[in-house]
């Protein structure tokens, strides 16, 4: 008797941790069925797949979807559009909202919130604060918790634990790997006066790579003292990454696409206020170092940083303008552009978006093409050439950096638990988003 699937994925060029080969892919209840030839089986859908390839779905691990509280820059509906049309299946969204997520009933809402509601599958950070410390053991094993978050640097009010005893308190207290925002507070105060009005290149000069290096020393020894794991986001010099590879056992990272593609000697030119994040764009010497990281395997992830802000509050003078871009719908592509040009493999790239946030955060059932595992794929057109432009971003904002860039790769088909959300540069499957499990939150 014939195997029966509700979707074949037919005659694609799978990538795996295996290697890439074309194989057939049949899809049952959400999940993957069989991989292999299924010329003899039956499904309910078959989806000719011949001369693209099927990656495992790509997981954004820094997203910034700024619900509740800030909806007029984007809202967990919106935000995940943006992320599926771009060919990305799940997201681990921040705390930084109003009110901040460091309580159950904040971080309840957001789940509940985003249940089919959100077009991908998502996660919420729980922010760590100096309050919150005793709550976070149980806060941060809630079902659909990424983790806990600190910004030890660049934040305001509670969110923000600069000094190192109070993060010594929340390290005794965590058991899972911590995300942490790493600028230097107190180097970031004292170097103020740096910044000049109206020149947003001065936001790097400011922000510079000691206070980045600085902070990251800290939690590296914070975390070693304590025994506990920590994840660096956004990594953005060369400095750190040097650091960083001699400490591989207690601490991973993260690098942007903004980070790996953007010359802050060119672009705060070009952009202006719209490059202005933090840590800050920098210059190619330290795009270079960064690139290095994910040539030498120091580089864990690529996460997008995507903090959406209105083109009218992007408009404000420097320094008053706000640190913030979009990203989450433009990382496939722009990072597919990077496969083309030869500045990282197509294998490594998978590494960097599924199967290294599935390892650095015990996601189950994603992160691979697998039996047994959700059927979450992203499915690209390696040969396609595109222009970016503002009018295909999805996010509430409008814009992105990368207008007017041309890019070759292109996501064209996005599946979420095996149902095929976004195709063609068309959304065209109601929004059934639900949160990730964690080996850690199992529990009911």
């Amino acid at each position: 008797m014939a195997q029966t699937f509700d979707v074949i994925l037919k005659s694609g060029t799978v990538v795996n941790q295996d290697g890439e080969g074309v194989r057939d892919i049949g899809i049952a209840a959400g999940r993957i069925a069989e991989i292999g030839s299924l010329d003899a089986a039956a499904a309910g859908e078959v989806i000719d797949c011949k001369g693209l390839h099927i990656l495992p779905g790509v997981i954004d691990t820094q997203v910034h979807f700024r619900e509740p509280g800030l909806t007029h820059k984007e809202d967990l509906e919106t935000g995940s559009r943006s992320a599926v049309m771009g060919g990305v299946t799940a997201v681990f969204e921040m705390p930084n909202t109003n009110p901040l997520t460091v309580s159950e009933e904040a971080f309840t809402a957001k789940v509940k919130a985003g249940r089919h509601r959100m077009h991908c599958d998502y996660a919420f950070f729980i922010g760590g604060t100096r309050d919150n410390v005793d709550q976070l053991p149980e806060l941060e094993r809630a079902p659909g918790c990424a983790g806990v978050k600190v910004f030890i640097g660049s934040s305001t009010g509670s969110l923000l634990v600069e000094d190192d005893e109070s993060l010594r308190r929340i390290f005794r207290v965590i058991r899972r790997r911590a995300a942490f925002h790493a600028e230097d507070e107190f180097r970031l105060n004292d170097r103020k006066h740096l910044r000049s009005e109206g020149d947003p290149s001065s936001h790097p000069v400011w922000r510079d790579e000691i206070a980045a290096l600085m902070a990251t020393q800290r939690l590296v020894a914070l975390a070693r003292e304590a025994g506990k794991r920590i994840h660096v986001l956004h990594i953005s010099t060369r400095e750190e990454i040097e650091f960083l590879r001699d400490h591989k056992d207690v601490a991973t990272c993260e690098a942007t696409p903004h980070h790996l593609t953007l010359d802050g000697d060119e672009a705060y030119r070009r952009l202006g206020t719209r490059v202005q994040m933090n840590p800050p764009v920098r210059d190619a010497a330290h795009r270079a170092g960064i690139w290095r990281g994910i040539e030498q395997g120091i580089v864990d992830v690529l996460g997008s940083d995507h903090a959406p802000h209105t083109l009218e509050e992007k408009a404000k003078t420097y320094p008053a303008s706000p640190s913030g871009m979009t990203g989450v719908q433009t990382l496939v592509p722009v990072m597919l552009d990077h496969v083309n040009a030869g500045r990282l493999s197509l294998a490594r790239f998978v590494d960097l978006t599924s199967a290294g946030p599935a390892r650095l955060f015990n996601i189950a059932c994603k992160g691979r093409i697998a039996a047994g595992y959700d059927a979450d794929l992203t499915i690209v057109d390696m040969k396609r050439s595109e222009t970016i432009t503002d009018d295909w971003v999805a996010s509430k904002a409008g814009w992105t950096p990368y207008h007017g860039v041309r890019v070759t790769g292109w996501p064209v088909g996005t599946f979420v638990r095996g149902r095929r959300v976004m195709w063609q540069g068309e959304v065209v499957t109601p929004s059934t988003g639900e949160a990730v499990r964690f080996l850690e939150t199992l529990k009911p």
